[in-house]
């Protein structure tokens, strides 16, 4: 009724740049081409700086899943003893691939909503009774909207046992935070095209450092497809060993050309500006926030409506009304919450037609007036920050 274009806020998939868009829609290039392999050769190298690390960074042309699966089946023999945290619906996707594989899974339970605190982190790898050859976590836990302090979890594992792998999930906020593979002691970190590096879906990431690349190359654990020795291979002679979405590349490559444009460290600072204003928004709104601010993500928010019938009616009236989409909760969080997602190519004016329609639904709603509450808090934010 409000608008005239749909908005899409869910934690993903995100808005696709039209720069993008239109590198996606040019003529298209044999696979096995010269042309393909200049554009995949620029593709692996546009993003390092993206994934803080030195390699050029493998490509699957899958979901991010994948790239999960991918960092398992490429460190872990069938016999070996490794730790999966799970603090929500994503963490749980990598206990579910683990437990497809493998038989010593030893698994940390973190709250829904809260971030892993380190020292008990360590306390339970202390705990087990056998050598552990990785640790696998979230850096954003999407289903939650949580940060975890993976840079702190790093350091802390290279002191305690330097032999073990430290794996991170960064599907749902690479693109949008600081971090350097090194600095972090991150051996494998992975990542999707549809969230903070707005691209569309179908495209994963594998970015690792040289000890990762040699027990690629040790492990006796069988994989075909994602077979990480192979991708790396390919990836030195500027191909792939498979069929690529050759689109998709160019994409990434119109996707590094912003990046440089725009500078990474105020792509990361524009996130986290958005953050801060959304949150104090909806504060001011009455709604609760999941997350508190030291775990808060950049790249979604989670809040608590009253009740599940003012989650229905937030996330319904923001569709049929103002054509507006975000997401609610998965798994026990389901009916409880409901997460906007704010990474990508996003500014702070494209939040603003979020904030002033829950003005309008929870005035009505509520039968009071919240009318320029949220707007007025969420610009506030934004001017001192300029």
């Amino acid at each position: 009724m409000y608008t005239h274009h749909s908005l899409l806020l869910t934690p993903g998939p995100t808005p696709i740049p039209l720069q993008i868009q239109t590198a996606m829609n040019l003529p298209m290039v044999g696979h096995r081409s010269a042309e393909f392999e200049r554009i995949a050769a620029k593709a692996f190298s546009t993003l390092k700086t993206v994934f803080g690390t030195s390699n050029d960074v493998i490509i699957l042309t899958s979901s991010g899943t994948s790239a999960l699966e991918a960092s398992m089946r490429n460190l872990l023999n069938f016999d070996d003893h490794f730790v999966v945290i799970v603090s929500g619906a994503f963490g749980n996707r990598y206990k579910q691939i683990a437990e497809t594989y493998y038989k010593n899974i030893h698994v940390f339970n973190v709250e829904w909503g809260q971030s892993f605190n380190t020292a008990d982190v360590l306390q339970f790898i202390q705990s087990i009774n056998h050598p552990i050859t990785a640790v696998f976590t979230q850096y954003c836990e999407t289903s939650t909207a949580v940060l975890h302090p993976v840079a702190e979890l790093g350091r802390a594992l290279k002191t305690f046992d330097d032999n073990i792998f430290f794996v991170v999930d960064g599907v749902s906020c690479i693109g949008a935070v600081d971090v350097d593979m090194s600095r972090d002691n991150i051996d494998v970190l992975v990542s999707g095209s549809q969230k903070a590096l707005m691209l569309p879906p179908g495209l994963a990431f594998v970015a690792y450092n040289d000890r990762a690349y040699t027990r690629f190359n040790e492990i006796n654990s069988p994989s075909f497809y994602l077979n990480l020795s192979k991708h790396r291979m390919s990836l030195e002679k500027h191909t792939t060993p498979f069929t690529p979405n050759v689109p998709a590349f160019r994409g990434i490559v119109a996707y590094g050309d912003m990046i440089d444009e725009e500078g990474f460290q105020n792509v990361i600072h524009r996130h986290y500006i958005i953050r801060d204003a959304v949150r104090h928004a909806l504060r001011s709104l009455e709604l609760e926030l999941l997350v508190s601010d030291a775990s808060a993500s950049p790249t979604v928010t989670a809040f608590v409506p009253r009740n599940t019938d003012e989650v229905q009616h937030i996330k319904n009236t923001l569709s049929k009304v103002f054509n507006i989409t975000i997401a609610g909760g998965q798994g026990q969080l389901k009916g409880h919450i409901l997460r906007v997602g704010h990474m990508g190519f996003i500014s702070p004016f494209d939040l603003l037609p979020f904030i002033a329609s829950l003005e309008i639904i929870l005035t009505n709603y509520r039968n009071q007036s919240y009318i320029g509450k949220g707007t007025t808090t969420f610009m506030e934010v934004i001017h001192n920050e300029l």
